[in-house]
């Protein structure tokens, strides 16, 4: 059986055990559209893992994730790891986690919330469960459990 290669990255973000079938909303997230024409975005989905069974991953040269995206991340797929690439070397890695609070991921679909009416505030929601997972705006108390279509990190 034949092995796909990925080439090594000098600088950038590596994001690893994303549950399968997810690498695409990861992407969106990454906002690798803005990326410049130089850096190699590499996706790799549906890999055999020992942890999950299967997986994808996503390599992204020249950008490191912001927290806020990494939280972005961590409400799609908790189990995912993140390395950040200096040099060709892992300079840190680290697993993600779902904070308590998700501030400024998440449009509120509440038309009326004060996070939507031209205010400087930022969204804030409260993990009010984890599986499956539910979000309540701590502003107009909304509750979305279908997040998908309302990310919106920085």
């Amino acid at each position: 059986m034949r092995e796909l290669k990925i080439t090594p990255i000098k600088n950038g973000t590596v994001i690893d055990h994303i549950g399968a079938g997810l690498a695409l909303d990861i992407l969106r997230i990454v906002g690798v559209d803005s990326l410049d024409r130089d850096s190699t975005v590499s996706v790799a989905l549906h890999v055999r893992s020992r942890r999950l069974g299967w997986k994808d991953i996503v390599k992204v040269e020249n950008m490191e994730l912001s927290q806020t995206k990494a939280s972005a991340v961590a409400l799609i797929s908790p189990t995912a790891t993140i390395s950040i690439i200096r040099d060709y070397k892992v300079a840190e890695k680290r697993a993600l986690s779902l904070p308590d609070v998700v501030k400024g991921v998440l449009k509120c679909p509440n038309p009326n919330c004060i996070t939507n009416r031209g205010e400087p505030v930022e969204s804030e929601f409260q993990v009010v469960e984890r599986r499956p997972l539910a979000l309540k705006c701590l502003y107009c108390e909304r509750y979305v459990e279908d997040f998908l279509p309302h990310l919106a990190p920085k």
